[in-house]
Protein backbone atom coordinates (compact mmCIF):
# COMPACT_ATOMS: atom_id res chain seq x y z
CA UNK A 1 0.00 0.00 0.00
CA UNK A 2 1.31 3.42 -0.91
CA UNK A 3 -0.45 6.60 1.62
CA UNK A 4 0.36 9.76 0.25
CA UNK A 5 0.59 13.12 2.62
CA UNK A 6 0.52 16.46 1.34
CA UNK A 7 1.84 19.55 3.10
CA UNK A 8 -0.20 22.55 3.94
CA UNK A 9 -2.63 23.82 1.69
CA UNK A 10 -1.88 27.86 1.47
CA UNK A 11 -4.48 29.46 0.04
CA UNK A 12 -7.02 29.65 -2.71
CA UNK A 13 -3.90 29.28 -5.12
CA UNK A 14 -2.53 26.45 -2.84
CA UNK A 15 -6.01 24.63 -3.67
CA UNK A 16 -5.67 24.95 -7.19
CA UNK A 17 -2.43 23.64 -7.73
CA UNK A 18 -3.57 20.30 -5.60
CA UNK A 19 -6.86 20.03 -8.10
CA UNK A 20 -3.90 20.60 -10.74
CA UNK A 21 -1.38 17.80 -9.52
CA UNK A 22 -3.18 15.56 -7.61
CA UNK A 23 -5.10 13.56 -9.72
CA UNK A 24 -1.51 13.03 -12.18
CA UNK A 25 0.13 12.35 -8.90
CA UNK A 26 -1.84 9.84 -7.63
CA UNK A 27 -2.07 7.69 -11.18
CA UNK A 28 1.74 8.07 -11.72
CA UNK A 29 2.61 6.73 -8.02
CA UNK A 30 -0.15 4.59 -7.79
CA UNK A 31 -1.24 6.14 -4.39
CA UNK A 32 -4.39 3.74 -2.30
CA UNK A 33 -4.36 6.75 -0.20
CA UNK A 34 -4.02 10.19 0.30
CA UNK A 35 -4.21 12.64 3.45
CA UNK A 36 -3.83 16.70 3.07
CA UNK A 37 -3.65 19.26 5.52
CA UNK A 38 -5.92 22.13 5.07
CA UNK A 39 -6.19 24.29 8.24
CA UNK A 40 -4.45 27.12 5.73
CA UNK A 41 -6.74 26.41 2.52
CA UNK A 42 -8.63 29.64 3.05
CA UNK A 43 -7.30 33.08 3.02
CA UNK A 44 -4.09 31.19 4.94
CA UNK A 45 -6.44 30.78 7.94
CA UNK A 46 -8.84 28.28 8.17
CA UNK A 47 -11.16 26.58 6.00
CA UNK A 48 -14.23 27.38 4.26
CA UNK A 49 -17.22 25.11 3.34
CA UNK A 50 -16.75 26.13 -0.44
CA UNK A 51 -12.86 24.92 -0.29
CA UNK A 52 -14.33 22.09 1.55
CA UNK A 53 -16.79 20.80 -1.00
CA UNK A 54 -13.56 21.61 -4.08
CA UNK A 55 -11.46 19.33 -1.70
CA UNK A 56 -14.16 16.76 -1.35
CA UNK A 57 -14.54 15.90 -5.30
CA UNK A 58 -10.61 14.89 -5.45
CA UNK A 59 -9.39 11.12 -4.62
CA UNK A 60 -8.72 12.66 -0.71
CA UNK A 61 -9.36 9.87 2.03
CA UNK A 62 -8.44 12.44 5.33
CA UNK A 63 -8.02 15.94 5.91
CA UNK A 64 -6.27 17.02 9.22
CA UNK A 65 -6.22 20.65 10.68
CA UNK A 66 -4.19 22.43 13.13
CA UNK A 67 -3.81 25.88 14.92
CA UNK A 68 -5.95 27.41 12.54
CA UNK A 69 -8.86 25.01 12.30
CA UNK A 70 -11.10 27.55 13.92
CA UNK A 71 -10.11 30.61 11.55
CA UNK A 72 -13.36 30.62 9.38
CA UNK A 73 -16.75 30.29 11.21
CA UNK A 74 -17.83 27.83 8.24
CA UNK A 75 -15.96 24.95 9.45
CA UNK A 76 -18.74 24.63 12.44
CA UNK A 77 -21.13 23.30 9.56
CA UNK A 78 -18.66 20.34 8.39
CA UNK A 79 -16.54 19.62 11.31
CA UNK A 80 -18.21 16.60 11.95
CA UNK A 81 -17.85 15.32 8.60
CA UNK A 82 -16.37 11.84 8.67
CA UNK A 83 -13.15 12.93 6.15
CA UNK A 84 -12.10 15.55 8.84
CA UNK A 85 -10.51 15.93 12.09
CA UNK A 86 -8.55 18.09 14.09
CA UNK A 87 -6.04 17.68 16.84
CA UNK A 88 -7.33 15.01 19.16
CA UNK A 89 -5.70 17.13 21.96
CA UNK A 90 -7.85 20.25 21.54
CA UNK A 91 -10.08 21.09 24.61
CA UNK A 92 -12.74 17.76 25.62
CA UNK A 93 -15.92 19.26 24.22
CA UNK A 94 -14.62 20.72 21.28
CA UNK A 95 -16.44 19.74 18.02
CA UNK A 96 -14.98 17.41 15.45
CA UNK A 97 -12.89 14.24 15.81
CA UNK A 98 -9.47 13.90 16.42
CA UNK A 99 -9.06 10.57 14.63
CA UNK A 100 -10.77 8.60 12.00
CA UNK A 101 -10.57 5.15 11.04
CA UNK A 102 -11.54 4.18 7.60
CA UNK A 103 -11.82 0.74 5.95
CA UNK A 104 -9.27 0.49 2.42
CA UNK A 105 -7.74 -2.62 0.66
CA UNK A 106 -8.84 -4.73 3.08
CA UNK A 107 -6.76 -2.80 5.93
CA UNK A 108 -8.19 -0.84 8.65
CA UNK A 109 -6.06 2.61 8.84
CA UNK A 110 -6.20 5.32 11.43
CA UNK A 111 -5.09 8.43 11.28
CA UNK A 112 -4.76 10.67 13.82
CA UNK A 113 -3.96 14.88 14.28
CA UNK A 114 -2.22 15.81 17.09
CA UNK A 115 -0.80 19.91 17.92
CA UNK A 116 2.53 20.42 19.51
CA UNK A 117 2.77 22.69 22.73
CA UNK A 118 6.11 24.63 22.06
CA UNK A 119 5.14 28.22 20.60
CA UNK A 120 1.72 27.11 18.73
CA UNK A 121 -0.32 29.73 21.12
CA UNK A 122 -2.86 27.17 21.42
CA UNK A 123 -4.40 25.80 24.72
CA UNK A 124 -4.32 21.62 24.19
CA UNK A 125 -3.92 19.08 26.43
CA UNK A 126 -0.15 16.84 26.16
CA UNK A 127 -0.03 15.09 22.94
CA UNK A 128 2.16 12.22 24.45
CA UNK A 129 -0.30 11.06 26.80
CA UNK A 130 -3.00 11.56 24.05
CA UNK A 131 -1.45 9.31 22.05
CA UNK A 132 -1.09 6.80 24.11
CA UNK A 133 -4.79 6.92 24.78
CA UNK A 134 -5.68 6.46 20.75
CA UNK A 135 -3.16 3.65 20.99
CA UNK A 136 -4.64 1.70 23.66
CA UNK A 137 -8.33 2.31 22.42
CA UNK A 138 -8.37 1.18 19.24
CA UNK A 139 -7.64 -1.67 17.15
CA UNK A 140 -6.42 -1.40 13.30
CA UNK A 141 -3.67 -2.22 11.00
CA UNK A 142 -1.65 1.04 9.81
CA UNK A 143 -1.84 4.18 12.61
CA UNK A 144 -0.50 7.87 10.72
CA UNK A 145 0.12 10.86 12.02
CA UNK A 146 -0.30 14.05 11.62
CA UNK A 147 1.53 16.19 14.48
CA UNK A 148 1.50 19.54 13.71
CA UNK A 149 4.03 21.73 15.65
CA UNK A 150 6.42 24.29 15.40
CA UNK A 151 9.31 22.86 17.66
CA UNK A 152 11.65 20.53 15.53
CA UNK A 153 12.58 19.19 18.71
CA UNK A 154 8.93 18.50 19.66
CA UNK A 155 8.41 16.31 16.70
CA UNK A 156 11.63 14.69 16.78
CA UNK A 157 10.68 13.77 20.40
CA UNK A 158 7.20 12.54 19.58
CA UNK A 159 8.88 10.31 16.74
CA UNK A 160 10.83 8.65 18.87
CA UNK A 161 8.10 8.10 21.92
CA UNK A 162 5.62 6.78 18.94
CA UNK A 163 8.26 4.51 17.21
CA UNK A 164 7.18 1.06 16.90
CA UNK A 165 3.04 1.39 17.90
CA UNK A 166 2.54 3.05 15.27
CA UNK A 167 3.55 2.83 11.12
CA UNK A 168 4.23 6.88 10.08
CA UNK A 169 4.08 10.12 11.55
CA UNK A 170 4.83 13.17 9.34
CA UNK A 171 5.25 16.44 10.82
CA UNK A 172 3.17 19.87 9.29
CA UNK A 173 3.28 23.54 9.87
CA UNK A 174 5.87 24.97 9.58
CA UNK A 175 5.88 25.14 5.76
CA UNK A 176 9.41 24.13 5.29
CA UNK A 177 10.24 20.41 3.71
CA UNK A 178 12.71 18.39 5.94
CA UNK A 179 15.08 16.42 4.25
CA UNK A 180 15.31 13.98 7.22
CA UNK A 181 13.14 11.31 6.24
CA UNK A 182 13.58 8.14 7.46
CA UNK A 183 12.32 4.74 9.49
CA UNK A 184 12.98 4.84 12.79
CA UNK A 185 14.61 2.03 15.01
CA UNK A 186 11.24 0.18 15.52
CA UNK A 187 10.17 0.42 12.52
CA UNK A 188 8.17 3.76 12.34
CA UNK A 189 8.30 5.55 9.14
CA UNK A 190 9.20 9.37 10.06
CA UNK A 191 9.46 12.71 8.60
CA UNK A 192 10.07 16.20 10.91
CA UNK A 193 7.56 18.34 8.29
CA UNK A 194 6.13 17.73 4.76
CA UNK A 195 6.07 21.11 4.06
CA UNK A 196 3.77 23.13 2.34
CA UNK A 197 1.11 22.98 -1.37
CA UNK A 198 1.33 27.29 -2.20
CA UNK A 199 3.22 29.83 -3.48
CA UNK A 200 6.99 29.01 -4.07
CA UNK A 201 8.18 32.48 -4.27
CA UNK A 202 7.05 33.70 -0.90
CA UNK A 203 7.98 33.64 2.91
CA UNK A 204 5.98 30.36 3.67
CA UNK A 205 3.16 31.13 1.73
CA UNK A 206 2.70 34.63 2.69
CA UNK A 207 4.09 37.90 0.60
CA UNK A 208 7.52 38.62 0.95
CA UNK A 209 7.27 42.39 1.19
CA UNK A 210 4.75 42.17 4.12
CA UNK A 211 6.74 40.08 5.64
CA UNK A 212 9.72 41.94 5.82
CA UNK A 213 7.88 44.88 7.02
CA UNK A 214 6.85 42.51 10.09
CA UNK A 215 10.44 41.50 10.91
CA UNK A 216 12.72 44.79 9.80
CA UNK A 217 10.32 47.26 11.91
CA UNK A 218 8.59 44.55 14.46
CA UNK A 219 4.98 46.70 13.28
CA UNK A 220 2.21 44.45 13.14
CA UNK A 221 1.92 44.72 9.54
CA UNK A 222 -0.87 41.85 8.18
CA UNK A 223 0.13 39.33 6.50
CA UNK A 224 -0.87 38.95 2.68
CA UNK A 225 -1.00 35.81 0.64
CA UNK A 226 2.12 35.81 -1.68
CA UNK A 227 0.89 35.06 -5.86
CA UNK A 228 2.97 33.06 -8.35
CA UNK A 229 3.79 29.97 -9.43
CA UNK A 230 2.73 27.32 -6.41
CA UNK A 231 5.07 24.01 -5.28
CA UNK A 232 3.05 20.94 -4.38
CA UNK A 233 5.32 19.38 -1.19
CA UNK A 234 4.56 15.71 0.60
CA UNK A 235 5.59 12.78 1.64
CA UNK A 236 4.72 8.77 -0.16
CA UNK A 237 4.80 5.87 2.80
CA UNK A 238 5.57 2.25 1.07
CA UNK A 239 4.20 0.01 3.66
CA UNK A 240 4.78 -3.41 3.66
CA UNK A 241 1.19 -5.18 3.20
CA UNK A 242 2.53 -8.24 5.30
CA UNK A 243 3.52 -6.46 7.69
CA UNK A 244 1.94 -2.95 8.00
CA UNK A 245 5.21 -1.46 8.17
CA UNK A 246 7.05 1.16 6.07
CA UNK A 247 9.26 -0.21 3.96
CA UNK A 248 10.18 2.79 1.89
CA UNK A 249 9.22 6.66 1.65
CA UNK A 250 10.13 9.58 0.05
CA UNK A 251 9.53 13.08 0.02
CA UNK A 252 7.65 15.01 -2.94
CA UNK A 253 8.17 18.28 -4.35
CA UNK A 254 5.62 19.30 -7.40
Amino acid sequence: MKILAVGDLVGENGVEKLKRTLPNLQEAENIDFTIINGENAAGGMGMTSKIYNELNRLNIDVITMGNHTWGKKDIFTFIEDKKIIRPANYSKGCPGKGYVIINKNGKKIAVVNLIGRTDMGVLSDNPFTCIDDIINTINVDIIILDFHAEATAEKIAMGYYVDGRITAMFGTHTHVQTADEKILEKGTGYITDIGMTGPEKSVIGMNIEASLKRFVTSLPEKYKLAEGKCVLNGIIFEIDDSTNKVKKLYRINV
